[in-house]
């Protein structure tokens, strides 16, 4: 640009020419759609980033969903508000995390992921309450009794009707209760205290797999067990002290009713024990831990029946879940291992370090 005499004009101390208009000199805006290219860019990153796990707990409420709307049972509507909320705290921890909003290796990204896994899927149980009856009304007890008795030819409940009293009904109270302290000791240390990411990676995957899958399974065989459905045919009443009252008031309170195929009671202390026997040698908690899970799963699965919550084929059926799981846990944590190595993504789970600035 040049002034009147024909040569170019000076720039100003601002760096724009003399006489240049204020719209040349203002800052242009990005480009229309740039913000909306890095909100698909993140959800692109979001869903690359995402686990097997991330995906298994997506299919999982996914499902849970359909039973509600296609079911046949009370209080629908209510049920699916409570899918919903779930799927959205499910979908709001993933996009925090998954998406990179909380900056990958920070302490708020591995604790919200942890909170985020774990919590939905846990709650989702004690929500079954509600969940089970939308989905279905039936009661499959008639089946499941008819099963053990054509295949096993005994049912334990009724066989072991005669070892009744209160002491041994208190002792294997003590261990049916004892499933929730299994359940803290083993869950609680390795959210919050364990760095080993290769054993913890598989760990979580086996818990929420037993735990998915098996809900899913409440929908399709749900029952009351052989305490309701088998009722005139025992002979001698539980009875018992502390531990039996607390058994009585959790299911009561806090069980979902018709949870009985496959015994997840069985399943996770079984799963927990097949790990500890699996990396005994390579993660330090594990060498001393196995036996004694060995023992305590023994004489939980033996509650299960004592106590008259399970049919004998909900125990297999629980046995064969931890196994499933585990399996589970191993291929696809090991090709999400090399995914991730192969694509230049972080760990799917990241140690919960407060890093000093």
């Amino acid at each position: 640009m040049t002034n009147g005499s024909g040569r170019p004009e000076a720039p100003g101390p601002d760096g724009v020419h003399e006489g240049a208009s204020a719209l040349e000199a203002a800052p242009r805006p990005p480009p229309a759609g740039i913000e909306g290219q890095a909100t698909r860019s993140r959800w692109r990153m979001a869903v690359t980033e995402m686990s097997p796990l991330d995906w298994l707990i997506v299919v999982y409420f996914f499902l849970l969903f359909l039973g509600v709307i296609f079911g046949e049972g009370p209080n629908r509507v209510l049920a699916g508000r409570i899918v919903l909320e779930l799927v959205l705290l499910l979908v709001a921890g993933l996009a925090l995390t998954r998406g990179a909003v909380l900056p990958r290796g920070s302490f708020a990204s591995a604790l919200v992921y942890r909170l985020t896994v774990f919590s939905t899927v846990f709650v989702s149980y004690f929500q079954l309450r509600i969940i089970l009856p939308a989905c279905t009304k039936r009661a499959v007890d008639a089946t499941l009794y008819a099963l053990d008795m054509s295949v096993f030819h005994v049912e334990p409940a009724v066989a072991w009707d005669r070892f009744v009293n209160p002491r041994t009904t208190e002792w294997f109270a003590f261990f049916y209760f004892g499933y929730f302290f299994v359940l803290a000791v083993h869950i609680l240390p390795m959210m919050f205290g364990t760095r080993d990411m290769r054993v913890f990676a598989r760990f979580a995957s086996t818990v929420v797999f037993v735990f998915c899958g098996g809900h899913l399974l409440y929908v399709i065989v749900p029952g009351w067990g052989p305490y309701r459905f088998l009722a005139a045919t025992f002979q001698h009443p539980l009875e018992g002290g502390l531990f039996w009252h607390a058994v009585r008031a959790t299911v009561a309170d806090a069980g979902a009713q018709k949870d009985i195929f496959p015994s997840v009671h069985t399943a996770i202390p079984s799963a927990f024990t097949l790990l500890a026997f699996r990396y005994r040698r390579d993660f330090a908690p594990y060498r001393f831990s196995w036996p004694i899970m060995t023992f305590c799963t023994s004489q939980i699965i033996v509650a299960t029946m004592f106590l008259r919550w399970h049919y004998l084929i909900d125990i297999c059926a629980g046995l064969g879940l931890a196994a499933l799981a585990v399996a589970f846990a191993t291929r696809t944590v090991g090709w999400d291992e090399a995914r991730r190595e192969r694509l230049g993504l972080g760990s799917s789970w990241e140690p919960l370090v407060l890093r000093r600035c």
